[in-house]
Protein backbone atom coordinates (compact mmCIF):
# COMPACT_ATOMS: atom_id res chain seq x y z
CA UNK A 1 0.00 0.00 0.00
CA UNK A 2 2.99 2.23 0.44
CA UNK A 3 4.26 1.73 -2.75
CA UNK A 4 1.50 2.50 -4.12
CA UNK A 5 0.52 5.54 -2.24
CA UNK A 6 4.19 7.10 -2.46
CA UNK A 7 4.04 6.51 -6.72
CA UNK A 8 0.81 8.52 -6.82
CA UNK A 9 2.29 10.87 -4.65
CA UNK A 10 4.54 11.48 -6.94
CA UNK A 11 2.87 11.90 -9.84
CA UNK A 12 0.20 14.55 -8.69
CA UNK A 13 3.16 16.50 -7.16
CA UNK A 14 4.99 16.53 -10.37
CA UNK A 15 2.32 16.72 -12.95
CA UNK A 16 0.04 19.17 -10.91
CA UNK A 17 2.90 21.77 -10.29
CA UNK A 18 3.50 21.44 -13.99
CA UNK A 19 0.34 21.89 -15.06
CA UNK A 20 -0.59 24.54 -12.00
CA UNK A 21 1.92 26.55 -14.12
CA UNK A 22 0.12 26.30 -16.99
CA UNK A 23 1.77 23.40 -18.64
CA UNK A 24 0.06 21.12 -21.18
CA UNK A 25 0.07 17.25 -20.59
CA UNK A 26 0.28 16.35 -23.97
CA UNK A 27 3.65 18.31 -24.43
CA UNK A 28 5.40 15.61 -21.82
CA UNK A 29 3.74 12.66 -23.30
CA UNK A 30 6.52 11.78 -25.41
CA UNK A 31 6.20 7.98 -26.57
CA UNK A 32 9.28 7.86 -28.12
CA UNK A 33 11.43 9.40 -25.56
CA UNK A 34 9.77 6.46 -23.23
CA UNK A 35 10.60 3.73 -25.66
CA UNK A 36 14.40 5.03 -25.75
CA UNK A 37 14.83 5.26 -22.13
CA UNK A 38 12.91 2.06 -20.82
CA UNK A 39 14.45 0.00 -23.79
CA UNK A 40 17.92 1.07 -22.63
CA UNK A 41 17.43 0.74 -19.32
CA UNK A 42 15.75 -2.81 -19.81
CA UNK A 43 18.82 -3.69 -22.11
CA UNK A 44 21.47 -2.73 -19.92
CA UNK A 45 19.91 -4.89 -16.70
CA UNK A 46 19.78 -8.11 -19.01
CA UNK A 47 23.38 -7.54 -19.95
CA UNK A 48 24.64 -7.12 -16.24
CA UNK A 49 23.09 -9.59 -14.24
CA UNK A 50 22.57 -13.67 -14.87
CA UNK A 51 19.17 -14.45 -15.70
CA UNK A 52 18.70 -15.99 -12.35
CA UNK A 53 19.15 -12.38 -10.95
CA UNK A 54 16.67 -10.89 -13.70
CA UNK A 55 13.67 -13.67 -12.69
CA UNK A 56 14.60 -12.57 -9.23
CA UNK A 57 13.38 -9.28 -9.46
CA UNK A 58 10.83 -10.12 -11.75
CA UNK A 59 9.17 -12.38 -9.28
CA UNK A 60 10.01 -9.87 -6.46
CA UNK A 61 8.55 -6.83 -7.55
CA UNK A 62 4.71 -7.98 -6.95
CA UNK A 63 5.71 -9.02 -3.82
CA UNK A 64 6.53 -5.64 -2.40
CA UNK A 65 3.45 -4.56 -3.38
CA UNK A 66 1.73 -7.01 -0.52
CA UNK A 67 2.21 -6.79 2.86
CA UNK A 68 5.66 -8.74 4.04
CA UNK A 69 5.25 -12.17 5.40
CA UNK A 70 7.81 -11.41 8.74
CA UNK A 71 5.51 -9.48 10.93
CA UNK A 72 5.11 -9.46 14.81
CA UNK A 73 2.59 -12.82 14.02
CA UNK A 74 5.20 -14.73 12.09
CA UNK A 75 7.76 -14.19 14.65
CA UNK A 76 5.41 -15.06 17.63
CA UNK A 77 4.82 -18.20 15.82
CA UNK A 78 8.69 -18.88 15.02
CA UNK A 79 8.94 -18.31 18.70
CA UNK A 80 6.53 -20.46 19.99
CA UNK A 81 7.49 -23.56 17.44
CA UNK A 82 11.22 -23.29 19.03
CA UNK A 83 9.93 -23.31 22.35
CA UNK A 84 7.93 -26.29 21.88
CA UNK A 85 10.92 -27.99 20.03
CA UNK A 86 13.69 -27.18 22.59
CA UNK A 87 10.88 -28.32 25.18
CA UNK A 88 10.08 -32.00 23.68
CA UNK A 89 14.08 -32.35 22.61
CA UNK A 90 15.00 -31.68 26.89
CA UNK A 91 11.73 -34.20 27.40
CA UNK A 92 12.55 -37.13 25.28
CA UNK A 93 16.17 -36.27 24.20
CA UNK A 94 17.28 -35.09 20.89
CA UNK A 95 15.72 -38.95 19.77
CA UNK A 96 12.51 -38.00 20.49
CA UNK A 97 12.92 -35.43 17.91
CA UNK A 98 14.48 -37.10 14.79
CA UNK A 99 11.65 -38.37 12.92
CA UNK A 100 9.83 -34.78 13.99
CA UNK A 101 13.07 -33.21 11.98
CA UNK A 102 13.54 -35.83 9.26
CA UNK A 103 9.50 -35.72 8.09
CA UNK A 104 8.22 -32.71 9.21
CA UNK A 105 5.27 -32.76 6.91
CA UNK A 106 4.15 -35.92 9.73
CA UNK A 107 5.57 -34.49 12.37
CA UNK A 108 2.74 -33.32 14.68
CA UNK A 109 5.17 -30.87 16.08
CA UNK A 110 5.48 -29.08 12.41
CA UNK A 111 1.72 -29.32 11.55
CA UNK A 112 0.82 -27.44 14.72
CA UNK A 113 2.53 -24.40 13.04
CA UNK A 114 1.27 -24.62 9.57
CA UNK A 115 2.67 -21.34 8.13
CA UNK A 116 6.38 -22.45 9.43
CA UNK A 117 5.66 -25.50 8.05
CA UNK A 118 5.11 -24.23 4.48
CA UNK A 119 8.00 -22.02 4.78
CA UNK A 120 10.23 -24.24 3.29
CA UNK A 121 13.43 -22.26 3.40
CA UNK A 122 12.84 -21.44 7.09
CA UNK A 123 11.69 -25.03 7.70
CA UNK A 124 14.98 -26.77 5.72
CA UNK A 125 17.23 -24.41 7.61
CA UNK A 126 15.85 -25.46 10.79
CA UNK A 127 16.20 -29.27 9.66
CA UNK A 128 19.54 -28.94 8.96
CA UNK A 129 21.10 -27.46 11.65
CA UNK A 130 18.89 -29.34 14.33
CA UNK A 131 20.26 -32.34 12.24
CA UNK A 132 23.71 -31.28 13.17
CA UNK A 133 23.09 -30.85 16.50
CA UNK A 134 21.21 -34.13 16.75
CA UNK A 135 24.52 -35.91 15.21
CA UNK A 136 26.68 -33.99 17.96
CA UNK A 137 29.76 -33.71 15.83
CA UNK A 138 29.74 -30.21 16.02
CA UNK A 139 30.12 -27.96 19.63
CA UNK A 140 28.50 -24.02 19.71
CA UNK A 141 30.97 -22.24 18.52
CA UNK A 142 31.61 -24.23 14.84
CA UNK A 143 28.19 -24.36 14.41
CA UNK A 144 27.92 -20.83 15.05
CA UNK A 145 30.76 -20.62 12.31
CA UNK A 146 28.56 -22.42 9.83
CA UNK A 147 25.50 -20.78 10.57
CA UNK A 148 27.34 -17.50 9.90
CA UNK A 149 28.86 -18.49 6.64
CA UNK A 150 25.43 -19.95 5.31
CA UNK A 151 23.57 -16.54 6.55
CA UNK A 152 26.33 -14.66 4.72
CA UNK A 153 25.62 -16.26 1.66
CA UNK A 154 21.56 -15.88 2.17
CA UNK A 155 21.83 -12.26 2.73
CA UNK A 156 23.81 -11.59 -0.34
CA UNK A 157 21.10 -13.45 -2.40
CA UNK A 158 17.99 -11.89 -1.03
CA UNK A 159 20.22 -8.20 -1.27
CA UNK A 160 20.91 -9.05 -4.51
CA UNK A 161 17.67 -8.08 -6.43
CA UNK A 162 17.70 -4.69 -4.65
CA UNK A 163 20.89 -3.96 -6.25
CA UNK A 164 20.50 -5.08 -9.29
CA UNK A 165 17.11 -2.39 -9.47
CA UNK A 166 19.39 0.31 -7.41
CA UNK A 167 22.34 -0.09 -10.49
CA UNK A 168 18.91 0.49 -12.91
CA UNK A 169 17.89 4.02 -11.09
CA UNK A 170 21.62 5.30 -11.62
CA UNK A 171 21.94 4.54 -15.10
CA UNK A 172 18.31 5.87 -16.10
CA UNK A 173 19.49 9.59 -15.90
CA UNK A 174 22.10 8.66 -18.47
CA UNK A 175 19.66 7.24 -20.68
CA UNK A 176 17.62 10.38 -20.14
CA UNK A 177 20.50 12.14 -21.59
CA UNK A 178 20.85 10.06 -24.48
CA UNK A 179 17.42 10.41 -25.37
CA UNK A 180 17.56 13.83 -24.95
CA UNK A 181 20.73 14.07 -27.48
CA UNK A 182 18.65 12.22 -29.72
CA UNK A 183 16.18 14.91 -29.42
CA UNK A 184 18.22 17.14 -30.11
CA UNK A 185 19.69 15.98 -33.02
CA UNK A 186 16.15 16.17 -35.01
CA UNK A 187 15.92 19.37 -33.40
CA UNK A 188 19.13 20.54 -35.91
CA UNK A 189 17.68 18.88 -38.47
CA UNK A 190 14.62 20.75 -38.31
CA UNK A 191 16.41 24.66 -38.11
CA UNK A 192 14.83 26.89 -41.07
CA UNK A 193 11.52 25.20 -40.06
CA UNK A 194 8.52 26.65 -38.81
CA UNK A 195 9.38 28.05 -35.26
CA UNK A 196 6.06 25.77 -33.75
CA UNK A 197 7.76 22.84 -35.05
CA UNK A 198 11.10 23.14 -33.37
CA UNK A 199 9.78 23.92 -30.19
CA UNK A 200 8.12 20.97 -30.16
CA UNK A 201 11.23 19.26 -30.74
CA UNK A 202 13.08 20.85 -28.47
CA UNK A 203 10.25 20.18 -26.08
CA UNK A 204 9.88 16.23 -26.78
CA UNK A 205 14.60 16.15 -26.26
CA UNK A 206 14.29 18.40 -22.75
CA UNK A 207 11.42 15.61 -21.69
CA UNK A 208 14.11 12.96 -22.01
CA UNK A 209 15.71 14.09 -19.64
CA UNK A 210 13.02 14.83 -17.54
CA UNK A 211 11.73 11.12 -17.33
CA UNK A 212 15.23 9.60 -16.89
CA UNK A 213 15.85 11.24 -13.69
CA UNK A 214 11.98 11.24 -12.87
CA UNK A 215 11.79 7.42 -12.99
CA UNK A 216 15.41 7.18 -11.19
CA UNK A 217 14.34 8.90 -7.95
CA UNK A 218 10.63 8.80 -8.02
CA UNK A 219 10.18 5.33 -8.87
CA UNK A 220 13.24 3.05 -9.53
CA UNK A 221 15.50 4.18 -6.69
CA UNK A 222 12.65 3.41 -4.31
CA UNK A 223 11.72 0.41 -5.79
CA UNK A 224 15.02 -1.26 -4.97
CA UNK A 225 15.42 -0.06 -1.49
CA UNK A 226 11.84 -1.53 -1.03
CA UNK A 227 13.58 -4.77 -2.20
CA UNK A 228 16.55 -4.44 0.03
CA UNK A 229 14.59 -3.82 3.16
CA UNK A 230 12.16 -6.57 2.29
CA UNK A 231 15.16 -8.79 2.07
CA UNK A 232 16.67 -7.31 5.46
CA UNK A 233 13.39 -8.65 7.02
CA UNK A 234 14.23 -11.89 5.93
CA UNK A 235 17.41 -11.85 6.56
CA UNK A 236 16.93 -10.83 10.13
CA UNK A 237 14.30 -14.15 10.57
CA UNK A 238 16.61 -16.53 10.14
CA UNK A 239 18.95 -14.28 12.32
CA UNK A 240 16.47 -15.03 15.23
CA UNK A 241 16.20 -18.56 14.57
CA UNK A 242 20.18 -19.43 14.86
CA UNK A 243 20.23 -17.15 17.96
CA UNK A 244 17.47 -19.82 19.24
CA UNK A 245 19.66 -22.45 17.96
CA UNK A 246 22.91 -21.30 19.65
CA UNK A 247 21.29 -20.56 23.34
CA UNK A 248 19.29 -24.13 23.22
CA UNK A 249 22.88 -25.89 21.94
CA UNK A 250 24.65 -24.13 25.04
CA UNK A 251 22.35 -25.30 27.44
CA UNK A 252 19.98 -22.32 28.54
CA UNK A 253 16.40 -23.90 29.09
CA UNK A 254 13.67 -23.80 26.48
CA UNK A 255 11.96 -20.40 27.86
CA UNK A 256 15.63 -18.82 28.16
CA UNK A 257 16.53 -19.92 25.13
CA UNK A 258 13.54 -18.51 23.00
CA UNK A 259 13.78 -15.12 24.86
CA UNK A 260 17.35 -14.70 23.26
CA UNK A 261 15.87 -14.92 20.03
CA UNK A 262 12.92 -12.78 20.69
CA UNK A 263 15.74 -10.15 21.95
CA UNK A 264 17.41 -10.20 18.21
CA UNK A 265 13.85 -9.23 16.65
CA UNK A 266 13.93 -5.56 15.68
CA UNK A 267 12.15 -3.84 18.14
CA UNK A 268 8.93 -2.80 15.65
CA UNK A 269 8.66 -6.82 15.20
CA UNK A 270 9.25 -7.78 18.79
CA UNK A 271 6.49 -9.22 20.54
CA UNK A 272 6.37 -8.40 24.23
CA UNK A 273 7.53 -10.84 26.91
CA UNK A 274 3.93 -10.96 28.31
CA UNK A 275 2.68 -11.70 24.63
CA UNK A 276 5.16 -14.53 24.22
CA UNK A 277 4.41 -15.70 27.84
CA UNK A 278 0.76 -15.52 27.32
CA UNK A 279 1.33 -17.88 24.37
CA UNK A 280 3.53 -20.38 26.00
CA UNK A 281 1.16 -20.73 29.17
CA UNK A 282 -1.78 -21.29 26.29
CA UNK A 283 0.21 -24.61 24.75
CA UNK A 284 0.65 -26.30 27.83
CA UNK A 285 -3.14 -26.14 29.36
Amino acid sequence: MGIVVGSLVVIVSVLGGFMAHGGQLLAIWQPFEIVIICGAALGAFVIANPRSTVMKVGRSIPAIFKAGPYGKDRYLELLRFMHALFAKSRKEGLIGIESDIDDPQNSELFQAFPALLQDASTRTFIQDYMRLIIGGEMDAFQLENLMDVELETHHHDVAEPGHALNRVADALPGFGIVAAVLGIVNTMQALGGPVEEIGQLVAAALVGSFLGILLAYGFVGPLSTALSQRGEEEAQFFTTIKTCLLASLRGYAPKVAVEFGRKSIPSKLRPGFDDLEAELKAERR
